[in-house]
């Protein structure tokens, strides 16, 4: 089979200007078949709060009530997705933006209401793997927004970091699919303010002992559930760090089963 790169921008990559430029330089100079998942939180928070809208998280997810979810399509799929996609292009690299919704690229269902009501956001209950494949043989590049569908006309707000571990374990039965989830730090710390904590190889057990002892909290929690569900899942390799690690053998953090 061959290798497919799955990279997941998060933290502020997207957010500035010239960080963006590195890191989708670097993306770009990837070889062969390669999907981006991209969130947009910061920017959604950022908007949200011009227009005097709170913003409310639950153990590192976002509530998305339907001003939130409006909110979440401006952003995610519109100004940061078509940035990213003109970006690229740029750099030689023929991308396509895609929301969920888009060839039907991605289904979901609006989560349950249990002890907490997350309003519109989607559990992923189908990739349309042929789709993402039937773009890496003809040699483009989806960039997939963290937003997906119901197929009965709802729009629904989804962790990107589950997005890019769905579509990777879709993936692992075409290709060897090598998942990387990008930001700013280079990879699990112990001690956020340290980079000399950093976790060089984490496997679940250590995983849940470091939750037991919070040391590792808030939105890194379900990052990490994604990784060892990737992993788990079939994916060939998940890795954590900065955005240097696309091109270079940089410190950071490897998923082991």
């Amino acid at each position: 089979m061959a290798d497919l790169h799955l990279i997941k921008a998060g933290g502020n990559l997207l957010e500035d200007s010239e960080i963006r430029k590195k890191f989708l330089t670097h993306f770009a100079l990837l070889e062969g078949p390669k999907i981006l998942v991209h969130g947009g939180g910061k920017s959604a928070t950022t908007l949200a709060a011009k227009m005097g809208l709170e913003v409310q998280m639950v153990d590192g997810r976002r509530i998305t009530d339907r001003a939130m979810l409006e909110i979440a399509c401006m952003t995610y799929a519109g100004l940061l997705n078509k940035s990213i996609v003109a970006e690229l292009q740029a750099l030689d690299c023929n991308a396509i933006g895609l929301s969920g919704a888009d060839g039907n690229a991605i289904r979901a269902v609006k989560r349950p209401v249990k002890e907490i009501d997350y309003g519109f956001v989607g559990d992923i209950t189908k990739i349309n793997t042929a789709l993402f494949d039937q773009f890496c043989q003809s040699g483009i590049v989806p960039v997939c927004c963290a937003l997906t569908h119901d197929g009965q006309g709802q729009l629904l707000n989804t962790n990107a970091d589950t997005l890019a571990a769905e579509i990777s374990k879709c993936l692992s039965t075409k290709y060897e699919v090598y998942l990387t989830y990008c930001f700013e730090k280079p990879g699990v710390l112990l001690n956020i303010e340290d980079s000399n904590s950093l976790v060089p190889t984490l496997d679940r057990t250590h995983f849940e002992a470091l939750k037991k002892s919070n040391q590792i909290v808030a939105g890194m929690i379900p990052k990490l559930t994604n990784c060892f569900d990737a992993i788990e899942g079939g994916v060939q390799e998940v890795r954590i760090g900065q955005m240097e690690l696309l091109n270079q053998t940089i410190p950071h953090t490897k998923i082991q089963l």
